[in-house]
């Protein structure tokens, strides 16, 4: 009965911070939203006994992806996006986004969950299967992710043209 508490409680808070996300104008306000849905996702983990997803969930996505969006945030040459004003294509993500959830409702109440016990894997066993049946899926993604930061320090340096190395007056360096 607890779980059963604490799970509609994440849930809320899950559905409550995604709403406040896609609602916000302010961009530190919605950064704040996510984090307080993605806290919430790693609290569904703890509950599920996956504590691995969930310290993941904590250090990935709450602390690193959330700083890197702020970092971002503060980056961005706001004058940029002046002209921008709301997208006129509300109505099709409206339509997307109820579709998308006839599909997970229907998907849930299709399946039938086993009456057999829960067992969380230990950070052991996770280690093992990472770094012997996974290691190369792991050094990929994580050649992606370096690409990635690369690919966005080049961005928020800025510097002209996308040849321009940064060095001016023919290489001088005064």
């Amino acid at each position: 009965m607890g779980s059963l508490i604490a799970y509609s409680f994440l849930a809320a808070l899950i559905v409550g911070g995604a709403l406040g996300v896609v609602t916000s104008r302010n961009v530190a306000h919605a950064a704040l939203f996510l984090l307080t849905t993605l806290a919430a996702v790693a609290g569904i983990f703890i509950l599920s006994l996956a504590e691995f997803l969930a310290l993941v969930q904590v250090l990935i996505y709450g602390g690193a992806i959330t700083i890197v969006l702020l970092f971002a945030l503060m980056l961005t040459r706001l004058e940029e996006f002046s002209n921008v004003r709301d997208n006129t294509q509300w109505p099709m993500a409206i339509i997307a986004s109820v579709a998308l959830l006839v599909v997970l409702v229907g998907a849930i109440f299709a399946s039938r969950p086993s009456g057999a016990a829960l067992r969380g894997a230990s950070f052991q066993e996770v280690g093992t299967q990472l770094f012997t049946k996974w290691a190369v899926p792991f050094e990929v993604a994580s050649l992606v992710l370096l690409v990635a930061l690369v690919g966005a320090f080049l961005l928020a340096r800025g510097g002209g043209n996308p040849g321009d190395d940064g060095i001016r007056d023919g290489g001088n360096r005064s």
